[in-house]
């Protein structure tokens, strides 16, 4: 990532209402580093996804090196880089999740789908992501799918639930 100042893209004009969101929340924030994250969910939540331009920007308005920014972006599986699907499916490949068998559950999907793991089918519909650890150990394999948690996750019945996801209209 470049450490000049982010160019502006016509999308982030002053008449830009996310912008202006976002703005209004690193100032709610006092523009401090520590609210870094904060921001950055804020950023996804109204963009979708974290450009590159954005995360220079964000960096810039809280006096953060961009290598940090984009340390943070890329670490948390929470936050994309790139545009994703209407839908999302994001399999843990965390131990406890990856031994009950998270990659079996990982083909299944992908089979399933058509894709492989860090993309987004062609029509936009679905995106398959994996996570170095979703934090729910006590009920691997864990999946989330659309922001809900499928614990104990069996492929039979996420395959299921993918086709679903699929075939909706």
């Amino acid at each position: 990532m470049a450490t000049a100042s982010p160019p502006r893209s016509p999308a982030d004009q002053a008449n830009d209402k996310r912008l202006k969101i976002l703005e209004a929340t690193m100032k709610r924030h006092q523009y401090r580093a520590d609210a870094l994250i904060e921001v950055l969910h804020k950023a996804q939540e109204l963009y979708g996804h974290l450009t590159e331009d954005r995360l220079l920007a964000i960096a810039h308005s809280l006096h953060l090196p961009p290598s940090r920014v984009y340390g943070v972006a890329t670490f948390y599986h929470f936050f994309s880089l790139t545009p994703q699907g209407e839908h999302s499916c994001t399999v843990c490949l965390g131990t406890a999740c990856y031994v009950k068998g998270a990659m079996e559950l990982l083909a299944t999907l992908e089979t399933e789908s058509g894709l492989r793991a860090g993309s987004t089918s062609a029509d936009g519909k679905l995106s398959l992501l994996t996570a170095r650890c979703l934090g729910a150990c006590g009920i691997a394999p864990a999946v989330i799918v659309d922001g809900n948690v499928a614990g104990h996750a069996d492929p039979e019945v996420m395959r299921a639930r993918v086709r679903a996801l699929l075939d909706e209209d």
